[in-house]
């Protein structure tokens, strides 16, 4: 997937899930809400994922300005706060994989140690189900799982990097990286520099791009999802 057919992708029907702090569905960027679900911190869930805090809200606008077209799905795991526990974060990531998302967009992460082997066994369920976990791998040089795991689509915040585009670099693991703007999508009248920014952004941009080759790679493994990113990230430029 190349050049033309890139360029004019949408995320057409892709199955997107953000597992954030919800989302709001009146917010003028987000034309409609497929579905969701609410999880505690001891991992209940419930249907009230209105966004309270405007983070899940943001990323969640970030990827439909890349990708129009999916179909997203709130899952929201911050309440008051944007901090939740590690069984809220396995329960969404596994309602993700239960209710067939294809992409699972996680603007978040934990430096816990104690949670890796139990958050390697979740994406490795979702490999299973042919679902693409996408978050961050580190910030300011802190690992941060899952998205230093192995099965993941890593990004790394690259403040350089036009928010029309991404890059892809090779880490010192053998593993692709990609490089992604860490300003959200624009408000009018509000300067970038004074609106939501940070890591979260750089994996909402990516996974915009992601849905992007899942539209019309739906049966890929991530490995090759991973390969057309990198073929087509020193080439691609968004026109939107």
């Amino acid at each position: 997937m190349r050049g033309e057919r890139f360029e004019a992708a949408t995320g057409r029907l892709v199955r997107v899930a953000v597992v954030d702090s919800g989302v709001n569905r009146k917010h003028p960027h987000i034309p409609s809400v497929s579905g969701g679900v609410a999880i505690d911190t001891d991992g209940r869930q419930h249907q009230d994922y209105l966004d309270r805090l405007g983070h899940g809200t943001a990323v969640a606008a970030t990827i439909i300005e890349k990708a129009p077209d999916i179909e997203l799905y709130a899952v929201k795991v911050f309440e008051k706060e944007l901090a939740t526990g590690g069984d809220a974060l396995v329960a969404a990531m596994d309602w993700a994989i239960e209710h067939q998302m294809q992409v699972i967009n996680l603007s978040l992460g934990t430096s816990n140690l104690e949670l890796e082997v139990q958050l390697q066994a979740v994406v490795e369920r979702a490999i299973s189900q042919n679902a693409i976990v996408v978050s961050a791998i580190e910030e300011g040089g802190t690992r941060w799982f899952p998205g230093s795991l192995s099965g993941v689509v890593r990004v790394a915040l690259d403040w350089d990097c036009p928010r029309n585009e991404y890059r892809s670099v090779m880490a010192s693991d053998g593993q692709t990286v990609f490089r992604a703007s860490g300003f959200a999508r624009p408000i009018p009248g509000v300067p970038l520099e004074r609106n939501l920014k940070g890591i979260s952004f750089a994996v909402a941009n990516l996974t915009g791009y992601l849905a992007r080759v899942v539209e019309h790679h739906t049966e890929a493994s991530i490995d090759e999802v991973v390969k057309i990113l990198a073929t087509n990230s020193a080439t691609y430029s968004n026109q939107s």
